[in-house]
């Protein structure tokens, strides 16, 4: 790559976001010139990759069930769509479900998310407290459960397989991906001009797309813009246990928020989210989180667990969104052309296909074919938080 060569669109961030973006901007209009600038090709720190990967329909707010519906079409016909030079990639999408448990004091707000995913189309299930014992006879649910609700159609697939899978296509469409780290937006005259590498080079373009993920607001900062999106770390703790279960087990959510599934190979993976997760960029792994901390509370629904091996663990990054934990979609209004996918707190994954088809259509001025500007980062400026009960 020379020095201040002009693209019309430059995407700071190669992950899911940055990728699927790509994609759908140079299926749209092939002689495009994109370019991807991503600062790790192997993606070893990337919250695509670190994640466990889950896609669920089960949320409160009406757009975010949307994203998801949209989602499951892709997955679902992802393979077929998406291969490159006729090789097909291979995503071992499992729609295993997904379990949330009900207590007396969200039965309220788990209802009317019920409902209003009820009347989206979603297929979910009422389960009363019985009926989880009988499905899943490892489940010993206590009094302060009052049922659950089943997302059949919720699952996992393999993170790294859809990301290559999106970068490829992008790749063979016309996309350039350029390994740098983008270390700041340049702008002039209140629109974008360009970004700059750490390591001097310079990029030009009108059209700058922030798909940093935990970075994105350390980037944004270099435009004068404060986003409300600090990095979280999130570990996942691979367990093997002395008692198996007969099948599957979707993935979990017990009251406190701690979330675990099966994994192939007979490993269970488990995750929970808390206030005090520490802020920053950290990559390392606590054993004696799960041990002092998460066994006790997992062997309590799982009493058969009380006997298991941790394999292993890893840490990864959420943007997280402290105003309200949701994604930061579109153009930042006090600059042209300066394009922000961030903040979506956990939820990055599975929002990919959708942000990025929107992106792409908001861009390119088409009709959009989801309207998401629910998002918008006006929100940011007005200090206006979105309000949706149940985030996991």
């Amino acid at each position: 790559m020379t020095q201040n060569k002009t693209y019309d669109v430059i995407i700071t961030g190669g992950g899911i976001m940055g990728s699927a973006t790509a994609y759908h901007l140079v299926k749209a209009d092939p002689a495009l010139k994109v370019a991807v600038v991503e600062r790790d090709p192997t993606y070893a720190r990337a919250s695509t990759t670190l994640s466990m990967s889950n896609v669920r329909i089960q949320f409160s707010l009406k757009e975010n069930i949307q994203i998801s519906q949209y989602a499951f079409e892709v997955l679902k016909r992802f393979e077929e769509e998406m291969g490159v030079g006729g090789e097909r990639p291979k995503i071992y999408f499992h729609q295993e479900g997904n379990l949330f448990l009900v207590g007396t004091e969200n039965q309220a707000a788990a209802q009317k998310a019920f409902d209003l995913q009820r009347s989206l189309g979603c297929r979910i299930e009422w389960w009363p407290r019985g009926q989880i014992g009988e499905r899943y006879p490892l489940y010993k649910p206590g009094e302060e459960i009052v049922g659950a609700t089943f997302g059949p159609d919720d699952g996992h697939f393999d993170a790294y397989a859809v990301l290559m899978a999106y970068k490829a296509k992008a790749r063979s469409l016309g996309a350039e991906y350029v390994t740098g780290d983008a270390a700041a937006i340049r702008v002039e005259a209140g629109r974008t001009a360009g970004v700059e590498l750490s390591d001097g080079r310079r990029m030009a373009s009108g059209c700058i797309v922030n798909c940093g993920g935990a970075w994105a607001a350390e980037l944004a900062a270099t435009a004068g813009v404060k986003l409300p999106v600090v990095p979280v770390k999130r570990q996942v703790f691979a367990l093997d246990t002395a008692v198996k279960p007969e099948g599957p087990l979707p993935l979990t959510v017990l009251l406190s928020g701690l979330y675990f599934r099966s994994e192939t190979g007979g490993l269970v993976l488990l995750g929970k989210s808390v206030p005090e997760d520490p802020v920053g960029f950290n990559f390392t792994w606590d054993d004696q989180r799960f041990m002092e901390l998460l066994w006790p509370e997992l062997a309590e629904f799982v009493p058969a667990w009380d006997r298991l091996k941790l394999v292993r663990g890893w840490a990864g990054l959420y943007d997280v969104n402290t105003l309200d934990g949701n994604a930061i979609l579109g153009e930042w209004p006090e600059i042209k052309g300066l394009y922000l996918a961030t903040g979506f707190s956990g939820h990055g994954l599975q929002q990919g296909p959708a942000v990025g088809r929107y992106l792409s259509e908001l861009i390119l001025e088409q009709p959009l074919s989801l309207d998401l500007s629910i998002f918008s980062p006006q929100r940011i400026l007005e200090n206006r938080p979105l309000s949706e009960v149940g985030i996991v």
